[in-house]
């Protein structure tokens, strides 16, 4: 990635304190996607990344990841799958849930959103702790894809959350926070 757009990016990311509760410096990304100039690099280069790794689905994890989501499955040529909290979607779904620092929460897919061909690609805009996105990956997983990709546009280094998935898991960022 070009240092200056990088930099550029950054800058865009507005930092919220005490949300969503105390004590929290929430790394907001709105105001990255309010920008066409910016939502179009970006865009461009997550699609350069992955264009050669034959994703037939992009799932985006809610709600952030329906944005950027839904671009890079119509630029990768593939189908969108969103993954939802529980109750959201129409049809028969998979559920997997995982435990908060206040309790548990779940996500949902569609059960028949993957076929065992499908080479998917997770995408959510950023890594915290990981309980979320390793949830949705094993959602993905036990849908039988071919093969998964993760992708976040910002991890928290710090949180650690890309301890969640383990070895072997590929796992891509396009820009950490140490602190």
């Amino acid at each position: 990635m070009d240092k200056f757009f990088e930099a550029e990016l950054r800058q865009s990311i507005r930092d919220v304190e005490n949300f969503p509760k105390q004590g929290i410096i929430f790394k907001d990304l709105t105001t990255v996607f309010k920008n066409a100039r910016l939502l179009e690099k970006l865009t461009d280069e997550l699609f350069e990344f992955y264009r050669t790794k034959g994703i037939t689905k992009v799932a985006g994890v809610e709600s952030r990841g329906f944005v950027l989501g839904s671009v890079l499955a119509v630029k990768l040529k593939a189908g969108f799958i969103p993954i939802r909290k529980p109750g959201k979607l129409p049809a028969e779904t998979l559920r997997k849930e995982y435990t908060l620092e206040y309790g548990i929460d779940a996500v949902e897919i569609h059960k028949d959103a993957i076929d065992k061909d499908d080479i998917v690609l997770l995408h959510d805009d950023l890594l915290a702790t990981g309980g979320t996105s390793r949830a949705a990956y094993d959602l993905i997983t036990a849908s039988h894809a071919k093969n998964v990709y993760v992708n976040f546009i910002v991890e928290l280094v710090f949180l650690k959350g890309r301890a969640k998935f383990g070895p072997g898991i590929d796992i891509f960022s396009l820009i950490k926070f140490d602190s």
